[in-house]
């Protein structure tokens, strides 16, 4: 529903702003009674999903994702999503010494920014994924190995990546048994807090803009009592990332604004970083790691689509009306090639949209969204319009400007 200034009424008022726009000719004198075009064209919140669908696409290479056509897929995910992150992992990333995939990821990075959205990069710092070269290596030449890497990958993607996981994982990453690495000798060696800080210090090196989150699936205290230790060692976090897979079932709006609310009172941004929900028969309750849990086939049902479209729903619905949180990032936007082989994502593997799809559509560009509003301007030559905070543009006998609405009130001038 619009208001009489083309606001929104909405019971997520936290998440909109208001813009006075003043119109003057080119002598600077107020224009009355000017009709002024408001249309929002992109959300302050972060909607994010993961990008790695569209390497090869951004590459030039025209295989299929799944059984569906790349083009259609990358138009489903740009008309919702606002971030792609792209995957870092170590191991993949440079599978051989000296020999990174810094082009390709870059020129996947640039098609994202071509098309209007921000991207995210997953992680500088993890256990997992890990080239085998550096097994054997003496402590101290992987953490200097470590350090240059995370220098070159921010150093490089600035300006096309600004937002980093600059560590994952790290409440187990001194315990870790489930396979060799040379991370977890080097976080037993030096603790949890020092490896945070070699993260994060050698990230904002590289680039003092960057928006750098510590993300972990332990959601226990353990995790609150590393943020703690984190934050009194001095070590400067942009948010906290929770990750909320939940392959064996959505764990409800109880739980998660309860585990929401214990977060927040950091006073940090909370990024909502890798949530997942299935559309098919849900993981056994009794399973402990969900990589243990895989199936040679893992169908999405009709019963599952519609039970997943109702529980995205109720969970976005939930978590962009708490006002800590300021991205939510979704695990996948297809079933082709999906986390586990679980049916998580938004689209089936053929390229069809699920109801989740349009149930998180029509939140995003319909409800959540501020429509086209023609107003007029008052004696002063001003109107004042309210809408969800976000990027606007403003047109005015043809002329175009872009402007913002934040959280505090903006003044904007356009001339004609």
């Amino acid at each position: 529903m619009v208001g009489s200034e083309g606001a929104p009424q909405h019971a997520v008022a936290h998440r909109t702003g208001t813009a006075v726009l003043t119109v003057v000719d080119r002598h600077g004198e107020p224009l009355r009674d000017a009709e002024v075009t408001v249309e929002q064209t992109r959300h302050a919140f972060t909607f994010g999903n993961i990008g790695f669908d569209f390497i090869g696409l951004a590459n030039g290479e025209r295989e299929p994702i799944g059984t569906g056509d790349p083009d259609h897929l990358a138009d489903l995910f740009t008309d919702v999503f606002t971030t792609a992150t792209l995957p870092f992992y170590w191991g993949t990333f440079e599978p051989e010494p000296g020999r990174p995939a810094t082009d390709r990821l870059r020129r996947t990075a640039a098609w994202f920014r071509d098309r209007g959205l921000d991207v995210k990069g997953h992680p500088l710092v993890w256990h997992t994924v890990q080239p085998d070269w550096l097994l054997g290596r003496p402590l101290d030449e992987v953490e200097r190995l470590l350090r240059e890497r995370i220098r070159r990958e921010v150093g490089t993607f600035d300006g096309l990546v600004d937002t980093w996981d600059a560590i994952n994982e790290v409440v187990i990453m001194p315990v870790f048994d489930n396979g060799p690495n040379a991370i977890t000798p080097l976080a037993r060696a030096k603790g949890r807090i020092p490896m945070v800080r070699l993260a994060f210090e050698e990230a904002r090196a590289a680039n003092p803009r960057a928006t750098l989150l510590l993300n972990d699936f332990d959601l226990s205290s353990a995790y609150e009592c590393l943020i703690e230790g984190v934050l009194e060692a001095g070590v400067q976090l942009d948010a906290i990332g929770l990750q909320t897979h939940m392959h064996q079932g959505y764990w409800g709006e109880d739980t998660m604004l309860s585990m929401v609310d214990r977060f927040a009172r950091y006073g940090l941004p909370l990024h909502l970083t890798e949530t997942s929900l299935v559309s098919g028969e849900l993981m056994p309750a009794d399973v402990v790691d969900l990589n243990d849990h895989r199936l040679d086939s893992w169908p999405s049902t009709p019963e599952g689509e519609a039970r997943q479209a109702d529980e995205l729903e109720r969970h976005y619905r939930s978590l962009v009306g708490h006002p800590a949180v300021e991205a939510i990032t979704y695990w996948g936007i297809t079933d082709a090639g999906a986390w586990l082989g679980a049916p998580i994502g938004l689209v089936r593997a053929d390229g069809t949209p699920k109801p989740s799809y349009a149930a998180l559509r029509r939140l995003v560009k319909d409800e959540w969204w501020t429509p086209p509003t023609v107003l007029r301007t008052d004696d002063r030559g001003q109107v004042r319009t309210t809408g969800f905070r976000g990027a606007y543009r403003a047109t005015v006998r043809g002329t175009a400007t872009d402007f913002s609405i934040g959280r505090q009130p903006t003044e904007v001038t356009l001339t004609t």
